[in-house]
């Protein structure tokens, strides 16, 4: 019999859509907001701003090392929750969506290499179109209304999960340099005293901050991603399974996970996408703007997503290994895998570990980001608002 995807149910996600779609639909307006201001008479003052110093970081490093571990340890949240007690708490569950996924990330790879063969110095840039950015896809569905049925939310939800579980991997494997030893075996120091926490089933939630805190300075010396910290904070905190039923209130996990949403939502991913999305295109040559670099992020998040997602899971129904979502059909499953491609605020962030922030192929990569972000989100709205329903 095959295997049912995401069906509604329950569940704190279903709960924290309507924050994620809202928060992805105020992305919007401060991505917006950033690219003019970067392209007019306040650009100077704009870039300026980003890279002042603020102790021993400039703002933009704050941003991006500091509020995105917020940022991080929500997302460890939902990938723990989801793997312990949501869409994913089955293994069958789990291969269904983690193939799914793994395919939305090889065909967007797949696809940036095949066009930068010959720009060796871009190949380091693979991994920038395989991540999608769940606010910001949620929150252009969200404009679509009763069109979307529910399932394919839980189904697109599922999904961006398993890739930001995968964008966490290769970050932590390809784009470490240099680690301090004496720093990384303080931060195994103080993963040991979270596991602690977690194997007495410690309810009080501030000593888990409170030691990833603590966690997230030794990493951050190390030279490793200092956001991973936010994830191994949250994979530590303790949630009490109850499957069929509503989660128990009472997890630290889902206390944290309640107690940070919304300010991730409206204020943190913001303030990251104002700070990061702002591109200087005046006097931009076609030559410039269709360089292998930009065409490979923007082919990639637009082609080779849909080309790994909707081919992945149009084939397990068609081999009936899965049934189809609740209320859709085919042709919502290729709008969905189209805004699987608006990969944005992860994008953006492996952009600035690959490149170097400030440098020209960040640069470049930002307007790939951009380009194919919007073209996608543009060609999924199309799909879905004018096929047929599947109810």
């Amino acid at each position: 019999m095959a295997l049912p995807l995401p069906r509604l149910r329950l569940s704190v996600i279903r709960e924290l859509l309507s924050s994620q779609a809202a928060g992805g639909q105020i992305l919007m307006l401060a991505a917006a907001a950033a690219m003019g201001i970067a392209n007019s008479s306040l650009a100077e003052d704009y870039f300026h701003l980003l890279h002042v110093d603020v102790g021993r970081m400039n703002l933009l490093h704050w941003i991006n090392d500091a509020l995105m571990a917020v940022f991080f340890l929500l997302v460890g949240c939902e990938i723990k929750r989801e793997f312990v007690d949501g869409e994913m708490a089955t293994w069958p569950r789990r291969i269904l969506h983690g193939v799914a996924a793994a395919a939305g990330m090889a065909a967007p790879a797949l696809v940036f290499l095949s066009l930068n063969l010959d720009a060796p110095a871009n190949l380091k840039g693979w991994a920038i179109p395989t991540a999608t950015d769940i606010a910001f896809a949620l929150g252009v569905m969200a404009l679509l209304g009763d069109r979307v049925p529910a399932s394919l939310k839980l189904l697109l939800t599922a999904i961006a999960v398993i890739d930001d579980l995968g964008a966490i991997v290769v970050i932590a494997a390809v784009y470490t340099e240099g680690v301090d030893l004496a720093a990384l075996a303080a931060a195994v120091g103080l993963c040991g005293l979270l596991a602690v926490l977690n194997w007495r089933r410690v309810q009080v939630v501030w000593p888990y901050l409170l030691v990833g805190a603590a966690l997230w300075v030794a990493v951050h010396a190390s030279g490793i991603h200092a956001t991973l910290a936010g994830v191994i904070t949250a994979l530590a905190l303790p949630i009490q399974p109850s499957p069929g039923v509503p989660e128990i209130r009472d997890s630290p996990l889902l206390r944290v996970e309640h107690g940070i949403a919304p300010w991730v939502a409206f204020a943190i991913v913001p303030i990251f996408g104002f700070a990061n999305a702002g591109v200087d295109v005046r006097g931009l040559s076609l030559d410039a703007a269709i360089n292998p670099l930009v065409m490979g992020i923007a082919a990639g998040l637009v082609f080779g997503k849909m080309i790994g997602i909707f081919g992945t899971i149009m084939t397990l129904v068609k081999l009936d290994i899965v049934d189809m979502p609740a209320n859709a059909n085919g042709w919502q499953i290729w709008g969905l895998s189209l805004l699987c491609g608006i990969g944005f605020t992860m994008s953006l962030f492996i952009s600035a570990l690959a490149f170097g922030e400030g440098s020209s192929q960040e640069a470049a990569a930002k307007l790939g980001i951009i380009a194919g972000s919007v073209a996608a989100a543009l060609a999924g709205v199309t799909v879905l608002l004018y096929c047929k329903r599947g109810d």
